[in-house]
């Protein structure tokens, strides 16, 4: 070896070694840090403190000098540390809160003072102040390094986002939403940022708090001062819409669409917002202002397909109405169904009217006729036609031509095997044979279903295939089941007084059948169906308490959390069964849904993915 490689080998031992007790002294350190024996831990850290005086090192051993009481010590090191790093406010901050602690309020104060005395006009500079002083929660002293960041640098980092930060730990929202407000007039990109931030600080439910009002003030004092920027009527288009005044938000969004020449684009986006929150009054005020602006403009046509929908919805989902309403709405229908003429734009719109005139107003001739003049219209695509041919069959079953119903069926499953329509096609064709008693092969289609990518058919179809099976399969209980699925089908063909005879019969024939909670839900289905909701919670609440430990409670347990969110406006009461559902059924399918209505009801944000999965 030669005396070159020896000299190396030499130093490499002794630079192992000394790595080696560095390391040990810093695990000796730590534990004795750990366990509160800062007696012990102050040596170590001493050692390595002297050797690399290092930020780490020399926070962890002056704080064991304060622990120990040697504050001579850490008042020297503390000093010292200050000259070998003059541009760390932090470390002059520590010898301010020292000061402090030595009631030396004095020295303490001119050291904070001449750090925002020496501030530059450098933004990285003022911002690293103010932040070295909200971690030592000294939140005026960063209000006061803000303030003079401001006069230095005037208009070219105007540091909304600090003063917002900074007043919201002084819980002065007041200050605090001025600053955000004030954010969006020099950055428009921040208005999700915003929005966001104010969610978190503002009960849009309570229009009498404190903040809700201030908020309210200082928009629209923004929006009439600055009529030209349109950032501040959007924002005030917003706070509407959180706060559900619908009438509102869509004043303001006309007021903007005629200022800024939008064509009713921005009108329509309220109006869908109105609608998808039931405020149906609102919502048809909208889309009849854009429907106003004349048929050149771009969004008339969906315009008249949403104003029309907003009847549609209504009747469909609140089952509230009276028959002279279902004549009124099929007109309206019809009138501009004729107005467009029938071609592909109004395929929808021809949808929705069969669908109305066969489940609500007892035209199912009219319907059919209807449906096959659009089936057959030029220019729609194959899922159009399908869906059509859907609508086609479902009126066959409403009309009791199950069978005619069931080829339709089977087509539409024939050629759209590997789409949502065809399974959901399928699924209705199982309930054909369900119907008609033939549950062997019933079974052998929802067998197929239970893998299908929609998941929605697919629970259907296990809960299908559940209650043939946990029911049937005996030769007594054939009977029971017969007339359980003739219940089933006069309910789906709206003839409520019959399917309850045929439900009211399994349960003379076997009393405390496994059914029972079955045709409990489906007498509910029934009053739900009919509109009349107090009439199906009784049915529901006795699922819950009688039934709890079976497979329908969570299922009873979201329809009335639905009727009383959606129909009784009862949010608390709605949030309750939510609430339980989540708590008792931790397994449900209903969980996912649940938790996104909770948090809705709640006032709360969704994130990206449970908004496109609403």
């Amino acid at each position: 070896m030669t005396l070159r490689s020896l000299i190396f080998v030499w130093f490499s031992f002794f630079a192992l070694t000394a790595y080696a007790q560095t390391d040990t002294d810093l695990q000796l350190a730590q534990y004795y840090y750990n366990n509160g024996e800062f007696d012990k831990a102050v040596t170590y850290y001493q050692g390595l403190y002297a050797k690399s005086p290092t930020k780490v090192y020399f926070v962890r051993y002056f704080d064991c000098l304060i622990k120990v009481k040697n504050r001579k010590e850490a008042e020297k090191i503390l000093k010292r540390q200050i000259n070998s790093n003059r541009k760390d406010v932090e470390l002059k901050i520590m010898l301010g809160q020292f000061y402090e602690e030595e009631k030396d309020t004095k020295s303490a104060d001119k050291i904070y003072a001449d750090l925002i005395a020496d501030l530059m006009p450098n933004p990285n500079q003022i911002i690293e102040l103010t932040n070295a002083f909200r971690s030592k929660n000294k939140n005026d002293l960063a209000l006061k390094s803000l303030e003079k960041g401001r006069k230095l640098l005037k208009d070219s980092y105007p540091l909304h986002v600090q003063f917002a930060e900074i007043f919201a730990s002084k819980g002065d929202f007041e200050n605090m939403f001025k600053e955000l407000i004030d954010l969006l007039e020099s950055s428009v990109t921040q208005k999700s940022a915003v929005q966001n931030t104010l969610i978190r600080f503002i009960d849009f439910n309570n229009p009498t708090s404190k903040e809700y009002l201030a908020l309210k003030s200082i928009l629209l004092d923004k929006t009439q001062k600055n009529a030209d920027n349109i950032v501040f009527s959007e924002m005030l288009i917003w706070f509407y819409i959180q706060s559900s005044n619908f009438s509102a938000a869509i004043t303001q969004s006309t007021a903007l669409d005629k200022r800024f020449n939008y064509a009713g684009e921005f009108v329509l986006d309220v109006g869908k917002m109105a609608l998808e929150n039931r405020k149906y009054d609102q919502a048809r005020k909208a889309f009849k202002y854009v429907v106003s602006l004349g048929e050149e403009y771009p969004f008339y046509l969906e315009a008249e397909r949403l104003n029309l929908n907003v009847r549609f919805t209504e009747l469909t989902l609140n089952r509230n109405y009276s028959q002279s309403e279902i004549e009124e709405t099929i007109n309206e229908y019809q009138q501009t169904i004729n107005r467009l003429g029938k071609r592909r734009s109004v395929f929808e719109l021809g949808i929705e009217l069969a669908y109305i005139q066969a489940y609500f107003g007892n035209k199912t001739k009219d319907a059919l006729i209807l449906l096959n003049e659009l089936i057959a219209l030029p220019g729609l695509t194959d899922i159009q036609k399908a869906s059509g041919k859907m609508l086609l069959a479902d009126i066959y079953v409403l009309q009791g031509e199950i069978w005619d119903a069931s080829i339709l069926y089977m087509q539409i499953d024939t050629d759209f095997k590997y789409e949502v329509i065809g399974q959901e096609a399928k699924f209705k064709n199982a309930r054909i044979y369900y119907y008609d008693g033939e549950f062997d092969f019933a079974q052998s289609q929802l067998s197929v279903l239970k893998e299908s990518t929609s998941r929605l058919i697919a629970n259907d179809a296990i809960q299908l295939s559940t209650l043939i099976t946990d029911n049937f399969g005996l030769d007594s209980n054939f009977q029971v089941m017969g007339w359980f699925a003739q219940g089933d089908l006069q309910l789906e063909q709206h003839k409520y007084s019959e399917a309850f005879n045929y439900y009211d019969s399994v349960m003379r024939a076997e009393p405390g059948h496994s059914l029972e909670d079955e045709i409990l839900l489906r007498k509910a289905k029934a009053m739900e169906m009919q509109g009349k909701w107090d009439e199906a919670i009784p049915f529901l609440e006795k699922i819950v308490s009688s039934f709890s430990t079976d497979i329908l409670a969570d299922d009873a347990l979201f329809h009335l959390a639905e009727i009383f969110e959606i129909q009784k406006e009862d949010k608390e009461k709605a949030l309750e069964y939510y609430k339980s559902l989540l708590i008792n059924y931790k397994g449900s399918l209903y969980s996912t849904e649940v938790r996104k209505r909770v948090r809705l009801l709640r006032g709360e944000e969704l994130n990206e993915d449970e908004i496109e999965n609403k």
